[in-house]
C-alpha cells in the first residue's frame, strides 16, 4: 500500500526564531502515519532520508511492500526522491493524495494551539500556480466538442477498445464513485486527423488531471495536468458550444466531477487513439 507524503514549512518556529518544516506520512486509510519537524537551515534530503528510514521500522513493513510515497507538492518532490532512492522506495508525482490532503486541513487548525504557533500565513493546499499556457498548435486535431457516454460505455465498451493509451484508475470508476448506470459522464472528444498519435504522447507526457470549461468571453478550456500546470486547450465564442459547455460543467457536478477526455483519429468510430478518465479535484480531495 502507497503512502502518501508531504514535506514542507508550516507556520511553526523553534525558540530561535527558525521555521519548521514538517514531515507527514500516512497510508490512504491512515492506519499509519508519522510526523517530525525539523529547523528549516537542516531540512535536507540526508534528513528526509534518516526520517523515512525511522518511518519503515516504525511500520513494520518492508519497502517493497509500501512501494511508493506519493506526493503532491512540487517544492518537496526531488527532496524525496533523493531520499527514497537508498531505501527502495519510488516516489510518484500525483495531485491524488486525499487523504493527506483533508490531515493537512486538520493540522492546518491545530497549529494555532501549539507553542511553537508563528501566525505566518500559512494556507496547507496552496502551491504556486502558473498561468495557463497555449497547447503547442502543431498539436491540435480537426474538430472538437462536448460529448457524455453511459457508465456501461466506459467499463465495457472504452475499456476494451484497442488504444495505445487508456488511463482508467480503479477508484474512478463510475461503479466505484456509486454512481448510478443512468447517469451521463461527461467529457470531450477530440478527432486530431493525422495528430492523433502525437496529441496522445503529449497529453501522455502531460499527465491530465482535470478539465474546466471556463465562461468568457472568450469561453476557454482548460487542461489540469502534472502537479500544478495549466494548459490552455483551445477558446471559443460559439453559442452551441458555450451552451455545450455549461452541459459539461452540470453534468461534471452529478457525476462527483468525473469526466473523460477521448482522442481518436476522426469520427468514424472505428479506432481510438487515446482515452482519460478524469475527476475535478474538489476541496482536499
Amino acid at each position: 500500500m502507497s503512502w502518501q507524503g508531504d514535506f514542507y514549512r508550516r507556520p511553526l518556529a523553534n525558540s530561535a526564531g527558525q521555521p519548521l518544516w514538517e514531515l507527514l506520512l500516512c497510508s490512504s486509510d491512515m492506519g499509519f502515519t508519522y510526523s517530525a519537524v525539523v529547523p528549516q537551515g537542516q531540512a535536507t534530503a540526508a534528513w528526509l532520508q534518516g526520517e523515512l528510514g525511522a518511518a519503515i521500522a516504525k511500520s513494520g513493513q518492508s519497502p517493497q511492500t509500501i512501494g511508493s510515497i506519493q506526493v503532491f507538492r512540487p517544492a518537496c518532490v526531488s527532496l524525496f526522491q533523493t531520499a527514497a532512492a537508498d531505501l527502495g522506495l519510488r516516489v510518484e508525482a500525483t495531485r491524488r493524495v486525499p487523504t493527506l490532503k483533508r490531515w493537512l486541513v486538520q493540522r492546518a487548525s491545530w497549529y494555532p494551539n501549539l507553542d511553537t504557533y508563528s501566525k505566518a500565513p500559512y494556507e496547507p493546499l496552496a502551491l504556486d500556480r502558473p498561468a495557463p499556457t497555449p497547447l503547442p498548435e502543431q498539436l491540435w486535431g480537426d474538430r472538437w466538442g462536448f460529448s457524455a457516454i453511459a457508465p456501461l460505455d466506459i467499463t465495457e465498451g472504452l475499456a476494451h477498445e484497442p488504444m495505445p493509451v487508456r488511463q482508467l484508475p480503479e477508484d474512478l470508476l463510475p461503479v466505484n464513485l456509486g454512481l448510478s448506470s443512468t447517469t451521463p459522464i461527461p467529457g470531450v472528444v477530440i478527432d486530431a486527423g493525422r495528430q492523433a498519435l502525437a496529441l496522445v504522447q503529449w497529453l501522455q507526457e502531460a499527465n491530465p488531471v482535470s478539465l474546466a470549461h471556463i465562461p468568457g468571453p472568450p469561453d476557454g478550456l482548460i487542461l489540469e495536468a502534472g502537479l500544478a500546470d495549466r494548459w490552455v486547450l483551445t477558446t471559443f465564442e460559439d453559442a452551441e458550444m458555450q451552451q455545450g459547455g455549461q452541459r459539461f460543467n452540470q453534468r461534471q457536478q452529478a457525476a462527483q466531477g468525473l469526466h473523460f477526455l477521448l482522442v481518436r483519429p476522426d469520427d468514424s468510430g472505428m479506432t481510438y487513439t487515446g482515452f482519460w478518465l478524469l475527476q475535478a479535484e474538489t476541496g482536499p480531495g
